[in-house]
């Protein structure tokens, strides 16, 4: 029998929220983490990628075992970036959707007034999502108190150990030392994930590994067209031309690469947006609120700078080059074919790179096609 969010026991009025985002079936992580959570609650150390569904993994989970009617923080979730950070805080809000009991989450990131922040801090909160150093921040301002936090959530904890938040992240450990557990999730297990692990979390906590033919989002068509390097362009305008209306992301590798791109593409009559990690994040925001609302066609973006990202109706994902890592392939064709509709996610390699299609295809268990527009 096909496993459902009903079979994972999960409470029926999150599951309406999860179904009115067109979200039907379970993925292999929450699969695995929810049943684990649900029952046990325990530390979990869970490696998953980033578009694996984790949010509702540990969110529903945690939204279940949150008392509405204590007025104090029993949830702490811990994000890298302010974008993935405001991403949870408003899935965590549509989860909940048509509960009769309000869970009340704040999200607390840099870049917005760190005084706002602290004065909605003050009213009932039972989640908050926080990145760690604005949490840093706000504790050091007494404008919360985590003596009542139940439940540590560390999102991308390898992420926000390669930014450098390790001594923060201790200090929120310490904060929250009554926590019943800690659940972390994390891409990859490099040696500083696993020393936060050993210094942190109990020796027998529960372990699991989502395999990276699993993580891979079945409703996209991959797809991958040879050309040499300088021909790019063109054939990328060709390719936004046979889409009409459809709007997309383009992934690039560099800051320089996406400028030059949307300055070629703006020529070429398109309207597009360009976010890299040069941009202030005022600047950044007004990007995103543009694309957000459809007055731009086309986003180019940075695999940085494109983080948190999660704009539903995205027909298409460009890849100017293959990405560095190769665990970046899942992260950036996981932006289109969102809540079950479908996308197509387009790789662009130069002749010689034809071996590292044959790779991904062989570790991703994927099929890609040969493009031609």
């Amino acid at each position: 029998m096909a496993e459902t969010f009903e079979t994972l026991d999960v409470r029926a009025d999150l599951i309406e929220g999860i179904e009115a985002l067109g979200i039907k079936e379970p993925t292999p992580i929450q699969k695995r983490a929810i049943p684990f959570l649900v029952e046990e609650g325990t530390d979990l150390i869970a490696q998953a990628q980033t578009g694996t569904g984790k949010t509702a993994a540990f969110g529903l989970p945690l939204l279940m075992k949150v008392d509405a009617k204590k007025p104090q923080i029993q949830g702490l979730i811990i994000a890298p970036t302010r974008e993935l950070a405001k991403q949870i805080g408003k899935q965590l809000f549509r989860f909940t959707k048509f509960s009769k009991q309000k869970t009340f989450v704040e999200v607390a990131a840099g870049g917005d007034k760190i005084d706002i922040q602290a004065e909605r801090l003050q009213r009932p909160t039972h989640i908050v999502v926080a990145t760690p150093g604005r949490l840093m921040d706000l504790l050091e301002m007494e404008a919360l108190e985590l003596g009542g936090v139940q439940y540590l959530i560390l999102d991308e904890a390898d992420e926000m150990l390669s930014m450098g938040f390790r001594s923060e992240l201790a200090q929120i450990f310490k904060q929250t030392k009554d926590r019943k557990a800690t659940w972390l999730f994390s891409a990859t297990f490099q040696d500083k994930v696993q020393r936060l692990v050993d210094d942190h979390m109990s020796r027998h906590s529960h372990r699991l590994t989502v395999e990276k033919k699993e993580t891979v989002n079945r409703n996209i068509d991959h797809q991958f067209h040879v050309c040499a390097r300088e021909d790019k362009d063109e054939f990328i305008i060709r390719y936004l031309e046979s889409q009409g209306e459809d709007r997309g992301l383009i992934f690039a590798r560099t800051k320089a690469g996406a400028i030059r791109l949307g300055e070629v593409l703006e020529k070429a009559g398109f309207t597009v947006g360009v976010i890299q990690g040069d941009l202030s994040q005022k600047d950044r925001d007004k990007m995103m609120r543009i694309f957000k609302r459809e007055a731009t066609q086309i986003l180019i973006a940075t695999d940085v700078a494109a983080r948190g990202i999660d704009i539903e109706g995205l027909s298409f994902v460009i890849q100017h080059q293959l990405p560095d890592a190769m665990q970046y392939y899942t992260h950036r064709a996981g932006r289109t074919a969102r809540a079950g509709k479908t996308g197509v996610s387009l790789t662009l390699i130069e002749p010689k790179e034809r071996a590292k299609i044959t790779k991904l295809e062989q570790e991703l268990g994927l099929n890609f096609s040969l493009a031609e527009y």
